[in-house]
């Protein structure tokens, strides 16, 4: 992994875009196995760089980096990929931000109640509430796909009428109330 991402740094855009694919066969091949501690630091690294490769001005670069990250969320268990993806939505460059909130909202498409109420479902609308007034709309979208997410699975088992009533019980135990509001309207419209 380290390899890889040392090579995703070169500037000429063919060998970039080769390791990009490289990364994509890694995450095919090994899947769960890079999430390992003992690989953390390197598998950080090659998310970020990933992410910063995807958000470039390089078409054909940035389209293969995008592939790769779908392939990454693809080829590993939600939970675990979801904590490490977290991090990454809150980075200072706003597009790195977006493209981790894709990723997350991508991982958190394919999780069950189970892993949703293991992770917190508190913390997932959190994260929303944060990129839901985000500065691009790619993140904006991820923010309501999640939440959306988030609402269904939460409101599964209520009746149709008592499902606003513990949407709205929930985004106001968990959210300040400008955010609570933000996420309901989500849902709402």
């Amino acid at each position: 992994m380290l390899v890889v991402t040392k090579t995703m740094k070169n500037p000429r855009s063919a060998l970039c875009k080769t390791s990009i694919m490289a990364a994509s066969d890694v995450f095919n091949a090994f899947g769960d196995k890079l999430l390992d501690p003992s690989t953390s630091d390197a598998f950080d690294g090659l998310v970020l760089q990933l992410l910063l490769k995807a958000s470039q001005d390089k078409r054909f670069v940035c389209e293969e980096a995008e592939r790769a990250l779908v392939s990454m969320v693809a080829s590993m268990t939600p939970l675990p990929l979801l904590k490490k993806l977290k991090g990454c939505v809150s980075h200072t460059n706003l597009r790195i931000r977006a493209k981790a909130a894709v990723s997350l909202s991508n991982c958190v498409s394919k999780m069950g109640v189970e892993e949703m109420e293991e992770f917190g479902m508190g913390e997932m609308i959190e994260v929303a509430a944060d990129l839901v007034n985000d500065r691009l709309p790619e993140a904006r979208d991820a923010a309501r796909s999640v939440a959306t997410t988030v609402y269904e699975a939460l409101t599964k088992d209520a009746e149709v009428e008592q499902k606003m009533e513990v949407w709205q019980s929930f985004c106001q135990s968990k959210l300040q109330p400008i955010h609570a509001l933000s996420i309901l309207k989500i849902v709402k419209a």
